[in-house]
């Protein structure tokens, strides 16, 4: 399949976002659901929660500096919950994300990041815990993902990561991607 994109690994630094069950609207809000593409959709990513946090004085981590181009976003329990909106996964992936690693996924957002190539992998609660607090104490922080092998190496550390058997052969095969299959 040499016109289909193959994912095999993901590297890059860690961004996280804690709390359970955060759902599409969080994720890009209704309004900006508008849009004939998705172009400059990125933009919009969590602002919701972006300006209110910033008037708490909390700043959402998608809002901080340091965690500009980071690839690898660590989540927690539920992550996508809510309405199906394909307009999520593109908003995270359009802003830089590779893949997401987390507790859980809401099956719908699973099988729309699944149908643009961005991996969502589950991992132990307590190997989230030490990502999350990883990336929180040093911004510059990264892992590898090895998707044949299902690992994740970051800090000296290799946890185990892992998703369905079937989307996993679809990206290290290529097969989630339609267009490159198409044109091959």
């Amino acid at each position: 399949m040499s016109g289909a994109v193959r994912i095999e690994r993901v590297e890059g630094r860690l961004i996280p976002l804690r709390g359970h069950d955060i759902d599409t609207d969080r994720i890009i809000p209704a309004r900006f659901l508008r849009v004939i593409t998705f172009e400059g959709i990125e933009a919009h990513a969590f602002e919701d929660d972006i300006a209110s946090r910033a008037r708490t004085g909390d700043p959402h981590p998608f809002a901080q500096e340091r965690y500009a181009g980071a690839r690898i976003l660590v989540v927690n329990r539920n992550f996508g919950c809510g309405s199906s909106r394909e307009h999520a996964p593109q908003a995270l992936h359009r802003w830089g994300i590779q893949a997401v690693v987390g507790e859980s996924f809401s099956e719908i957002f699973f099988g729309n990041s699944l149908a643009i190539g961005l991996p969502c992998l589950t991992a132990a609660p307590e190997d989230l815990e030490f990502l999350q607090s990883l990336a929180e104490g040093d911004a510059s922080s990264s892992a590898v993902i090895d998707l044949n092998a299902g690992a994740l190496h970051a800090a000296g550390r290799t946890m185990a990561v892992s998703a369905p058997r079937a989307s996993l052969e679809a990206l290290v095969t290529g097969a989630w991607d339609a267009t490159g299959l198409l044109l091959e």
